[in-house]
């Protein structure tokens, strides 16, 4: 398997989020716990602390999302 594009886990306060997710996305989530597991050794983490990390990946791969939000010059 290549190597995921979620690395270790941080450990911050959290903020409340309640969210309701299709089973098949939570599925997805759970496997994905166990391949990032086998990946960074130890334990799977719980589906929902993987969402936040993910959520912030994506964002911050985004080029037109990172674009906008740069300060403009001029």
């Amino acid at each position: 398997m290549s190597k995921l594009k979620l690395g270790p886990l941080e450990d911050e306060t959290p903020v409340k989020l309640a969210l309701e997710l299709p089973a098949a996305i939570h599925r997805d989530l759970v496997a994905y716990a166990q391949a990032h597991a086998a990946q960074e050794g130890g334990k799977a983490a719980e589906p929902a602390r993987l969402v936040a990390p993910m959520l912030a990946r994506f964002m911050a791969t985004d080029r037109a999302f990172v674009r906008g939000r740069k300060p403009r010059d001029g």
